[in-house]
């Protein structure tokens, strides 16, 4: 399920269809939600989602909701929980598009230093911390040095 295949190749494939009736009747469609996604990236790492709570510094309650589908978290707890997860950039990615929030766009200033510390493998404490030295709103305080 997670290696499914590259969004532009499916584009490509859409836009030289003759019809998108021709490009759905091929089954490249997939229906994957939020829930799906998280579940099977916990099962993929082998950990719990209390793990994933504490590595994201999320309420424990809060993330059994958003992993049973009861709720969507916001952008920042995505990512946080994109962190506590330990997504890569793309995984991380597909959590906020999954999520219906917007995803990292490298031309915004907080964006481009969280994609950089996802790309680094830090922790979300480590980044909370690039953020704060950078005087960016973190992800865990509501604060900003600037």
């Amino acid at each position: 399920m997670l290696d499914e295949r590259m969004t532009e190749d499916l584009l490509k494939k859409l836009l030289a269809s003759p019809t998108p009736q021709d490009y759905l009747d091929e089954g490249l469609t997939t229906a994957t939600d939020l829930s799906t996604y998280l579940f099977a990236l916990l099962d993929e790492r082998g950990i719990k989602r209390a793990d994933v709570a504490k590595a994201a510094g999320i309420n424990g309650t809060v993330v059994y909701d958003i992993f049973g589908g009861k709720s969507k978290p916001g952008r920042d707890r995505a990512i946080m929980l994109a962190f506590g997860l330990s997504c890569t950039f793309k995984e991380t990615q597909r959590v906020l598009r999954l999520a219906g929030v917007s995803e990292l766009w490298p031309k915004n200033r907080r964006d481009a230093i969280i994609a950089w510390c996802i790309n680094q493998g830090m922790t979300r404490a480590q980044c909370d911390d690039e953020l704060w030295k950078l005087g960016e709103k973190t992800l865990l305080g509501t604060g900003a040095l600037r």
